[in-house]
């Protein structure tokens, strides 16, 4: 007798399966035809399962004075079962930020600011004295399950006179904890994207790397710079970050066109592109990418088993037996749609991903969307 059986779930390839949960673990998986569960639900083959989605680079550490949201409503109530903060908080508010994740449903995690002051103001990493790898070592140390990584925010406007430096420094702290999974942001010069991605490499993430701005991955021509294909060859990996200035459809086409895929599909999110757009979701995110032409495999693999790699989660991102029983129930909707991207640019799309619950350990939380729909009805 398992807790739960989702019977006739499809998957993101097509094929459908069974799948039970016990203990907050995946139980089985297949045909499951001899078997029962306190709850069973049919899915119909119409809904569909993945491994609990991941988003990447959020901004939900409630209490921060510019990017701020609940880790609910930007997790479980939106589908996704575990989201990883990009920076918001540094060694100074870290440990309150782990304790408000008690009372979450959502599992949260975060990637340390190399500032110790976090987001307090927008150009965290202008002044020097703010960089200290012993109270970011010693913040890791006391949080190592919960600070999964660094963020090194490496726009003009925020590293003022400091040019490289920060990246400097953010690298030794990741050699000095484990090499720990780095992610730097691109944005405006300088420092120039070149000479950024010069330093980075294995298992690094290149936020924003679909940014329409004059720092962006690509030439002039559309064409892949050097140094960033370079890069990727020792191992950066591209998260796109989308947020509310910071994707571009052209420049996303023309990289896909060139084998420049996403490794993972971030939002970026904090309440107000959330709530006023243009990201309103992970889904929502996600969605454009079909639009644009990624096939569903490749966007439901960027937000659960290349984000778990990239992110070192233990236990999550894959459907195999043993693993956490973190999963995301959704539709793929034919729903035509506008979408539109941060530079004012749009692109038509007939299908929408709909989340309508997600499983975190074993309890299963409703979406807006799943609320009224019949399967729940038990």
């Amino acid at each position: 007798m398992y807790d739960i059986i989702f019977r006739r779930a499809r998957l993101a390839c097509g094929d459908l399966t069974d799948v039970a949960i016990t203990a907050g673990k995946i139980a089985a998986l297949g045909q499951l035809d001899k078997v029962h569960a306190s709850r069973e639900l049919d899915l119909g083959g119409n809904l569909y399962l993945s491994a609990g989605w991941i988003d990447s680079h959020t901004h939900c550490y409630p209490r921060s004075p510019i990017y701020q949201d609940e880790p609910d409503k930007v997790g479980v109530e939106s589908g996704v079962t575990t989201v990883i903060d990009a920076g918001s908080t540094g060694a100074d508010d870290v440990d309150d930020f782990q304790a408000l994740t008690a009372h979450c449903q959502t599992r949260v995690h975060a990637l340390l600011n190399i500032s110790r002051i976090g987001l307090l103001r927008q150009n965290e990493l202008a002044n020097r004295a703010d960089i200290d790898p012993a109270l970011a070592q010693a913040a890791i140390r006391r949080h190592p399950d919960f600070i999964v990584g660094i963020k090194a925010r490496m726009s003009g406007s925020v590293v003022g006179e400091n040019g490289l430096d920060p990246l400097r420094i953010a690298k030794q702290i990741q050699r000095d904890n484990g090499n720990l999974p780095l992610m730097v942001h691109v944005g405006n010069t300088p420092p120039d994207l070149d000479e950024l991605v010069a330093l980075l490499g294995d298992g690094d993430l290149l936020t924003h790397c679909y940014n329409g701005k004059p720092n962006r991955i690509l030439t002039p021509a559309g064409e892949l710079r050097h140094s960033v294909r370079s890069a990727m060859t020792r191992g950066l990996l591209m998260d796109v970050g989308h947020g509310g200035a910071s994707f571009s459809f052209e420049v996303a086409e023309q990289a896909i066109q060139a084998g420049v895929l996403p490794d993972t599909i971030s939002s970026d999110i904090y309440c107000k592109n959330r709530i006023k757009g243009p990201v309103y979701s992970l889904a929502h995110v996600m969605s454009k990418f079909l639009a644009i032409g990624l096939p569903l495999e490749r966007v439901i693999s960027c937000v659960t088993d290349r984000a778990a790699d990239a992110l070192r989660l233990r236990g999550k991102g894959r459907l195999t037996l043993g693993a956490d029983a973190d999963l995301t129930l959704f539709e793929l909707a034919h729903q035509p749609r506008l979408f539109a991207d941060t530079e004012a640019q749009h692109r038509s799309g007939d299908h929408q991903l709909m989340p309508v619950a997600a499983l975190v350990a074993g309890k299963l939380t409703l979406t807006q969307h799943g609320e009224s729909h019949h399967v729940f009805r038990l």
